[in-house]
């Protein structure tokens, strides 16, 4: 927990949490999948400890093995322009 002062001089709460880097490991669309959704992968893990279905999705991904895989789904038009897997 943390404070931070807004433009207008006012002290604001808030609470600071690290999120990256983080890597695309799959973009879900509705043609192939049924909905849309983004796949995001953080903190490296070791590929010996990782099952082989997951180095193969890793692996088709073009990153290395990571511990937290989160799906979010919804995400706004403008971002799946912009969304590269690897």
């Amino acid at each position: 927990m943390t404070s931070v002062y807004s433009a207008d001089g006012q002290n604001v709460a808030c609470t600071v949490v690290e999120a990256g880097p983080c890597v695309v490991s799959q973009v879900k669309n509705e043609e192939t999948d049924g909905y849309k959704a983004v796949q995001l992968a953080y903190d490296e893990r070791k590929p010996k400890n990782t099952p082989k279905a997951l180095m193969g999705h890793f692996s088709k991904a073009n990153t290395t093995p990571k511990k937290k895989v989160v799906e979010f789904r919804n995400f706004r038009v403008e971002f799946d322009r912009l969304v590269e897997i690897g």
